[in-house]
């Protein structure tokens, strides 16, 4: 388990490190990717997704809260080769996971530090770190974020069961679809620790004019995705079997 911890930190830190990266580059004043444009960002964060799941090879590359309460409701016997599902070793995930993400967010604002200096608004410099609903409604982003999540982990245990093995490429590119079919309401965070790591981050940070961290929408992109995970997980059991 303490690979596993490791692993996991690794992974979600390289996950956000460039998830937030490519939002970075998309958003922020006088870069070279500046209004790269939607399609950018999905296929940055499919990437990164692809980048992590390589990286967390030991842990069974989770980078997800939703994915290991998925991995939990599906019946599985392991979270990965010689690590029981147990409520001690999830919650180790977790803090794994949460922590890489606050990590990796920490090295985006690093990478991009002199284009946080600039004159962006601070709703700008937040989007680089956590999501935000294109229409606040609490009640649908949370809708949204269930539907979305639940595509993700439910896909994911189905990609166990063919013969393709695909691995790391599938997963990112059904985050490029969720991306470009779902992503648009909320920003699809799909991941507790993606959403609240860096938004953690972001409340530690010197960051210039970076204003609220928005902590009254913060539940959303953390419990929509934990119940579609568990979802997805009990949906995947009984449609396997």
């Amino acid at each position: 388990m303490g690979d596993a911890f490791v692993s996991e930190v690794m992974g979600t830190g390289m996950l956000i490190l460039l998830g937030a990266g490519v939002v970075a580059n998309v958003i922020l004043p006088k870069n070279k990717g500046f209004n790269g444009g939607w399609l950018l960002i999905n296929f940055g964060w499919g990437l990164a997704v692809f980048a992590g799941v390589y990286v967390a090879y030991k842990s069974g590359a989770h980078l997800n809260p939703a994915v290991t309460i998925g991995i939990w409701t599906s019946g599985a016997e392991d979270f990965a080769t010689g690590i029981p599902v147990t409520a001690a070793n999830g919650f180790l995930y977790v803090v794994a996971q949460m922590t890489g993400a606050a990590l990796g967010a920490g090295l985006a604002f690093l990478a991009y530090k002199p284009h946080f200096d600039e004159d962006a608004d601070a709703g700008t410099k937040l989007a680089v770190f956590s999501t935000g609903p294109a229409i606040r409604s609490y009640a649908w982003n949370f809708i949204t974020e269930v539907i979305a999540t639940f595509v993700l982990v439910f896909v994911i245990l189905l990609f166990g069961q063919t013969p393709s093995e695909l691995g790391p490429l599938a997963v990112a590119m059904l985050v490029v679809g969720i991306g470009a079919s779902l992503g648009g309401p909320t920003g699809y965070a799909i991941n507790p620790a993606r959403d609240l790591g860096p938004r953690i981050a972001h409340a530690l940070l010197p960051i210039r004019g970076k204003g609220s961290s928005d902590w009254a929408y913060s539940w959303v992109p953390v419990l929509g995705p934990l119940v579609g995970g568990a979802i997805g997980g009990l949906v995947a059991a009984a449609y396997i079997v």
